[in-house]
């Protein structure tokens, strides 16, 4: 299946899919915690973009990390226009800062192909990975054209993504998560 027959496709489906290079694999559901994670980051991005040429996105909007590789992310920020493949509507191609919270079924692809892809793409500035069995959040912030600074942030800390001009408690996304299933 070409990229552009994937596109059409893919907006009649129930569920969703992620395409690589030809291949459609489904997206399996996600926990009440990783929902409720990925929501409790989205928030706070939204309130520290306030005022600012920024937006964040759910996880409605794919994303196109090369012309043959198209993913949902839990959440989005975009400054700026939003960028569109052509032809399109909900494909965004310049994503500044991506968000995945962590599952077991998807730990290894957010750590492996997805995030080698995501950090290639020139627009992004951050990478957050979100655990589901500890409070961490991971960042990677870009330093230059091929560089990026890898940190984590536990219990107690302040998340700093500075590229975007965003920062949020650690503590805050994880209240109460821990007392709903997750797919630990």
């Amino acid at each position: 299946m070409s990229a552009d027959e994937f596109l059409a496709w893919e907006r009649g489906q129930a569920v969703r899919h992620v395409f690589h290079r030809g291949e459609v694999f489904a997206m399996a559901g996600g926990s009440p915690r990783h929902a409720r994670l990925a929501v409790r980051v989205a928030s706070r991005l939204e309130s520290a973009l306030q005022g600012r040429d920024c937006g964040t996105y759910s996880s409605d909007l794919q994303l196109d990390l090369d012309g043959a590789h198209f993913v949902y992310a839990d959440a989005v920020v975009v400054c700026g226009p939003v960028l569109l493949r052509p032809g399109t509507k909900d494909v965004v191609t310049n994503p500044k800062l991506v968000v995945e919270v962590l599952s077991k079924s998807t730990e290894a692809y957010d750590r492996g192909m997805k995030q080698a892809a995501y950090l290639a793409l020139a627009s992004v500035e951050h990478y957050v990975l979100v655990s589901q069995r500890e409070p961490r959040v991971e960042v990677y912030t870009r330093q230059d054209a091929d560089t990026f600074l890898y940190r984590a942030y536990v219990a107690g800390e302040v998340v700093a993504l500075d590229r975007v001009g965003a920062r949020f408690a650690v503590d805050d996304v994880y209240a109460g998560a821990f007392e709903i299933p997750g797919d630990e």
